[in-house]
């Protein structure tokens, strides 16, 4: 009887070793799979670690106390000027609506073909454009709280100066990200609403006149300290009549729309034009290192590339 009791005990100790080893190996595999699946999702929950330790803390006291009111909205008028953060985001200048001719005409000094053929625009409501050049401290704030990515001043300084060696989808990144900030909509400006705002109701090769002249901008053979040398702190020339500065020289500007060869089958009511192939993105306004600044002037540069010559300006839609 005691060889049996004996024999009854090995046998529950095996069976009970038994059950153990498969909830270790049942509690190894979830954990295996557990690790697995936080692998996977580590940039998502690293996205709202940030968001909730940097970027929602500096939103609630650095930018939504001063978003404009729907009602102060509404009341804006035309080169009225509001910027909606304690500090570090883009001033905006209210743009009025209205009509202009998009592209230059054949007689221009400079004209080139794919600023054929002149069309009409409709521009229907009125809009705000950054005053100037999105400089590095804006662009800073941004990567200070891990909405952007860092960039290269090219050893031009940063600060006041235009923000460069930003692609196409990171400056997207940034409209992104401000308008997640304020709570509304930010964007890159369409190709359209970038000549009518440079243009400010002119209809000559550059705002000031038909002649480029000397000390209007920064460009190649623009006349100014900056000239082919690196890009000047934003604000350093007159601004055009509606307000905004550097629409000319300093840095190209990217714009909403894909490159086309011409104007031919290009929207007339302001609208950003898309198409099939978006390699490449427009930009405008020449750059510090060009010599071909004119309102109409347009560039074509791969949506991801990189350049000390190329920044950006930003756009809102404003409300009714």
């Amino acid at each position: 009887m005691i060889r049996m009791a004996i024999a009854g005990t090995s046998r529950e100790d095996t069976h009970r070793a038994r059950v153990y080893r498969h909830v270790l190996i049942d509690l190894l595999l979830l954990g295996i799979i557990a690790g697995l699946i936080g692998w996977i999702n580590r940039p998502y929950l690293e996205a709202q670690v940030n968001w909730f330790t940097s970027m929602r803390p500096y939103m609630l006291a650095q930018v939504r106390p001063y978003v404009l009111a729907k009602d102060a909205e509404r009341a804006l008028k035309p080169q009225a000027s509001f910027r909606e953060c304690a500090r570090d985001c883009p001033e905006m200048i209210v743009v009025p609506a209205g009509e202009f001719m998009m592209g230059s005409p054949a007689g221009e000094p400079g004209h080139f073909g794919n600023e054929d053929p002149q069309h009409k625009v409709t521009i229907p409501k009125p809009f705000a454009v950054s005053k100037f050049d999105v400089t590095f401290a804006e662009w800073d704030a941004c990567v200070e709280v891990g909405g952007c990515n860092p960039t290269n001043d090219g050893g031009y300084g940063r600060d006041a100066n235009p923000v460069v060696f930003v692609s196409w989808d990171e400056a997207q990144q940034y409209v992104a990200w401000l308008s997640r900030m304020t709570g509304r909509p930010y964007r890159l400006l369409t190709e359209a609403e970038w000549e009518y705002a440079a243009r400010a109701g002119t209809t000559t090769a550059y705002w000031w006149g038909a002649e480029i002249g000397k000390g209007n901008a920064n460009c190649l053979g623009c006349g100014s300290e900056w000239d082919a040398r690196q890009p000047a702190p934003v604000g350093s020339f007159k601004p055009n009549a509606f307000g905004l500065y550097d629409m000319h020289g300093n840095v190209w500007q990217w714009v909403q729309d894909c490159y086309h060869h011409s104007y031919t089958g290009a929207p007339t009511d302001g609208s950003a034009w898309i198409g099939e192939d978006c390699s490449r993105h427009t930009v405008r306004g020449g750059s510090w290192i060009h010599d071909q600044i004119r309102a109409a002037n347009r560039g074509a540069i791969s949506s991801d590339d990189h350049h000390d010559y190329l920044g950006f300006r930003v756009g809102r839609t404003l409300g009714p």
